[in-house]
C-alpha cells in the first residue's frame, strides 16, 4: 500500500507573505506547489481579459478549482514528504463567499473530499502588504478575505495554525515545528 505524503497548506489573505515563505521552503529543498491564480490571470490576459476574476469570477474560480484539484493529485504522486501548497482548494470557495457570488453546490465537494493534513493561516500584516499587477485588493479587503478564509477552512473541519508575524526564518521555524 502506497504511503500518503503529508499535504500542508499555507494560506492567508493577499500580501501576508505566503509566496515568500513558499520560496524559502523551496530554497530549503522542500517540495512546494505554487499559487496558480497568477497563472490563470496571466493566461487570461494573453487572451485579452485583463482581470478574469473581476470579469467572470465563476469561470476564474472554476479554473482555480480544477488547477488546485490537479495539484492535490500531483502531490499524491510525488516522492516528497511533506508537500507544501501555496493556497488550498477551500480558498476558492472562500473568495467566492468574500465577493458574495453564488456558486454551484459542487464547488464545495472537492473541499470535503480532498483533505490536507495541516493548514497554516497567515494573518493580515499591514507592514508587509504590497499591491502588484495581479493583486488588486487593498489592505482592508485583504483583511476581509482573511476572515473568509478562516471561516471557510473551519467550516470544512480544519484546525488552523496561525503563523506569527515575525521574520521569514522565524515563520518557517514555526511551520516546520508544527508539522
Amino acid at each position: 500500500m502506497k504511503k500518503e505524503h503529508k499535504k500542508i497548506v499555507i494560506t492567508g489573505g493577499p500580501g501576508t507573505g505566503k509566496t515568500t515563505l513558499i520560496e524559502d521552503l523551496k530554497g530549503r529543498e522542500y517540495t512546494c506547489l505554487p499559487e496558480i491564480s497568477r497563472q490563470v490571470t496571466l493566461k487570461a490576459r494573453e487572451e485579452g481579459i485583463e482581470q478574469l476574476f473581476l470579469e467572470d469570477p465563476l469561470l476564474f474560480s472554476k479554473k482555480l478549482l480544477e488547477g488546485r484539484t490537479m495539484q492535490y493529485h500531483e502531490a499524491s504522486r510525488l516522492q516528497a514528504d511533506p508537500v507544501f501548497f501555496d493556497r488550498g482548494i477551500p480558498d476558492v470557495v472562500a473568495y467566492l463567499d468574500y465577493i458574495g457570488d453564488e456558486y454551484p453546490d459542487w464547488f464545495s465537494e472537492p473541499c470535503k473530499v480532498f483533505r490536507y493534513d495541516t493548514v497554516f493561516l497567515l494573518p493580515p500584516w499591514e507592514d508587509i502588504y504590497r499591491s502588484d499587477s495581479e493583486r488588486y485588493e487593498n489592505y482592508e479587503q485583504a483583511s476581509l478575505i482573511h476572515d473568509h478564509l478562516e471561516k471557510t477552512y473551519k467550516r470544512f473541519g480544519y484546525n488552523l495554525l496561525e503563523v506569527p508575524k515575525d521574520s521569514v526564518s522565524q515563520r518557517i521555524e514555526f511551520i516546520l515545528d508544527n508539522l
